[in-house]
């Protein structure tokens, strides 16, 4: 589960603050950049490429967790007729880089942002990634424009992207968000999300694609002690990530007809994962009709039961394999990306992920009927290594951070007991992982017939910081 950086922390303890040192050292997570870096992204911010076409006039909106400052995506939407219009501008990353400069051979190192809770590891520069290039309120800034038509059901009639400048008119959090929709008199953009979100929602199940709703596991920095806490996403926070996931299907659609592109894949699950599945459902005695659908089942389930929350967990395992696939003079087999029954494409963060300014150019040179810039198609095979590379650090790190917090809060309660609910139990139901509610944590736990999905009391055996893990056993 990510480790979300929330709120800035005051004052990090001494321990963690090793701790979180060790990690970035044996992970070789990157320090500070390099001063030609650095150098190169000052003149960069202060060199970028402006477009010819002017689109500040539109009321665009940005919509993130509380403190961001790399604001990739802005939106507005609007009506024409029955027809919906939404407009999405992304950051143009290469408005500032120029490929084989210092930043981008930099970024090729990097692949992505890292979030820690002391701070992020950025992709780019601060200089461009909080700064220049980031779509910040009330900035004039150079984007990628897409806009995309829908009809009444959410079904795009046209897309296409070009480079524009724009200028965002308010940054929002998913709270402030939430809560002007709740208010009933939402602004025009906000009132079209929840509907246009709402439409692609129903579009997914239509297409047999399904997204977990499992909690997400943060740290909380905001206090004189960092906790943890499950947080479950709000409404508002999946219809924005239904715009995103509509421009990555977009831009997906817009490589397959061009026949050249990078796609983000997922394989399909196989027969003998569902069966297991399906066992477990049965061992946690719940009833999953022959004729209702993966897709159906896992919108039935609530997070909030523990059941339904160890039924989810176990979904998480049957679609593994997520990668890039990169493709130039044909289409290839296998690049639909499973759990979105679709074929998808990362281009909507640009300023922390190395692939997505790649998509993006490839889209902007197939809509103006242009050739592919060659360092775009130089760089395309190379990339999904690049990026396996990256996000296989990233989830290291994530979790190594998580564990290093679970520690420190437990180290000094050894021996206590708490409720917490089983959530995975292997074949002999002797090992497996419980969730704890406070503090939230998730753990190893060992014991004999391990109460899959079932509240039980457990004992903390153990909360070492050498090896930063923690184990519960049945009381």
């Amino acid at each position: 589960m990510p480790a979300r950086k929330v709120g800035l922390p005051n004052d990090v303890p001494q321990a963690l603050s090793d701790g979180l040192a060790a990690v970035r050292a044996k992970l070789e997570v990157p320090e500070a950049f390099p001063d030609e870096v650095t150098q190169a992204a000052r003149q960069a911010a202060a060199n970028p490429r402006w477009p010819d076409l002017d689109r500040t006039d539109l009321e665009l909106i940005t919509i993130d967790p509380p403190g961001a400052r790399d604001l990739d995506q802005a939106l507005h939407i609007g009506r024409d007729g029955t027809d919906l219009v939404v407009s999405y501008a992304i950051a143009d990353v290469a408005a500032f880089v120029s490929p084989g400069d210092y930043v981008d051979l930099e970024a090729h190192r990097r692949g992505q942002t890292l979030y820690a809770p002391d701070g992020r590891t950025p992709l780019h520069p601060p200089e461009l990634s909080e700064d220049a290039a980031s779509l910040l309120p009330n900035q004039v800034r150079p984007a990628l424009l897409w806009t995309i038509r829908l009809d009444q059901h959410g079904q795009t009639l046209d897309a296409q992207v070009r480079r524009a400048k724009v200028r965002s008119r308010a940054q929002l959090t998913y709270e402030q968000a939430q809560a002007e929709i709740d208010g009933g008199s939402p602004r025009e953009t906000l009132e079209l999300l929840k509907i246009v979100g709402s439409w692609r929602e129903q579009r997914e199940r239509d297409r047999g694609g399904v997204s977990l709703p499992i909690p997400e596991q943060q740290i909380n920095t905001g206090g004189p002690q960092w906790s943890l806490k499950f947080r479950s996403p709000l409404p508002v926070e999946g219809w924005n990530a239904q715009i995103s996931l509509l421009t990555g299907m977009v831009a997906a659609d817009m490589m397959m007809y061009g026949q050249v592109g990078i796609l983000r894949t997922l394989p399909p699950a196989d027969n003998v994962s569902l069966r297991r599945l399906h066992q477990t459902a049965k061992a946690l005695h719940l009833f999953w009709p022959p004729e209702l659908d993966y897709p159906e089942f896992v919108r039935s389930l609530d997070p909030g039961r523990g059941d339904h929350a160890a039924m989810l967990n176990a979904c998480t395992t049957l679609f593994r394999g997520a990668g890039y696939r990169a493709f130039s003079g044909g289409i290839p087999e296998d690049v639909e990306h499973a759990a979105l029954a679709i074929e998808y494409a990362h281009t909507t963060a640009p300023l922390r992920r190395l692939v997505d300014r790649y998509a993006g150019e490839i889209c902007l040179a197939l809509c103006a009927n242009q050739p592919i810039p060659s360092w775009v198609l130089t760089a395309l095979d190379a990339l999904p290594a690049e990026m396996a590379r990256s996000e296989q650090r990233a989830k290291q790190y994530e979790r190594a951070i998580i564990d290093l917090v679970e520690v420190h809060l437990l180290q000094n309660r050894v021996g206590e007991t708490f409720t917490g609910t089983v959530i995975e139990v292997d074949r002999a139901k002797t090992r497996g992982s419980v969730v704890i509610a406070d503090p939230a944590v998730e753990a190893k736990i060992i014991g004999a017939d391990l109460p899959l999905g079932h509240e039980a009391r457990v004992r903390l055996e153990s909360a070492d910081p050498k090896d930063g893990a923690v184990q519960f056993a049945l009381a």
